[in-house]
């Protein structure tokens, strides 16, 4: 059985190395939850995570926002193995294991009502532009009209203003010198070489290990902005900009129609 303290610490070690790939990782998170709390205009509301992880960003959520309903989505069975032992006693968590590249996963998430808001960090970017397509639309059928998608990830303009792009990219790898000077923590690689190594995770390695979709999604299949944009304006949604940004590094946001 994966314990808490075992899950925490893997967790705690998980933020460290995603870090060093988002310097402003908490400075997201927290323009993130400032726009559900603002944007929503309820204390309670309902919130969809996609690619939740090991569920750094819904237990944040909850922490500012208790009286939310959070039902956070992976298809990682490691990775729910150490969010289900670190937060399963939360209030208003519930993980579900839905891959969100099988059509009618929105069927899987258990909803009693529209939802009022679907987040995602660093982790649509590997769905391919069909999949996220299809995504997006299946999302804007289970979002309330006026209902947020937030999505904070590294989605570049290289596409449309390679000039513009080429400058994203270097604030944010200038951001990244600056704040690892001294030497960077762990890369996802040592973080995932590290995990297979624990023998108190080795079931959950198992299941992953049997599980190609979990294992195969850490590539770029979408990091482009005007990819999202067109996808969540072919979908449903009105209002699409940027909340947030440093670099290549933004918070997109779209309002359900």
């Amino acid at each position: 059985m994966l314990t808490f303290d075992v899950a925490r610490d893997w967790i705690d070690r998980w933020d460290r190395q995603q870090e060093g790939y988002l310097p402003d990782r908490e400075e997201r998170f927290t323009a993130l939850i400032d726009a559900v709390e603002a944007g929503i205009g309820r204390p309670d509301p309902l919130v969809i995570d996609l690619g939740c992880g090991p569920g750094s960003l819904s237990a944040r959520l909850l922490h500012r926002l208790p009286q939310a309903t959070v039902v956070a989505v992976d298809t990682d069975p490691l990775l729910l193995s150490l969010g289900r032992a670190r937060y399963g006693g939360t209030t208003g968590l519930r993980f579900a294991d839905l891959d969100l590249r099988t059509p009618g996963w929105t069927a899987g998430l258990g909803l009693d009502r529209p939802a009022d808001v679907a987040v995602s960090t660093t982790a649509l970017h590997w769905l391919p532009e069909h999949h996220l397509r299809t995504v997006y639309r299946e999302l804007a059928g289970v979002l309330r009209p006026g209902g947020l998608f937030l999505n904070g990830d590294h989605l570049g303009v290289d596409d449309t203003t390679p000039g513009i792009g080429r400058l994203e990219v270097a604030v944010h790898q200038m951001e990244e010198r600056r704040r690892f000077a001294e030497g960077r923590p762990e890369d996802w690689r040592q973080w995932w070489d590290a995990i297979a190594a624990d023998p108190a995770l080795a079931d959950a390695n198992a299941a992953r290990g049997s599980r190609t979709s979990a294992a195969n999604h850490d590539g770029s299949e979408s990091a482009h902005l005007s990819t999202h944009v067109g996808a969540l304006r072919e979908a449903g949604f009105g209002e699409i900009g940027t909340l947030w940004q440093r670099g290549n590094d933004r918070l997109l946001c779209a309002i359900r129609s």
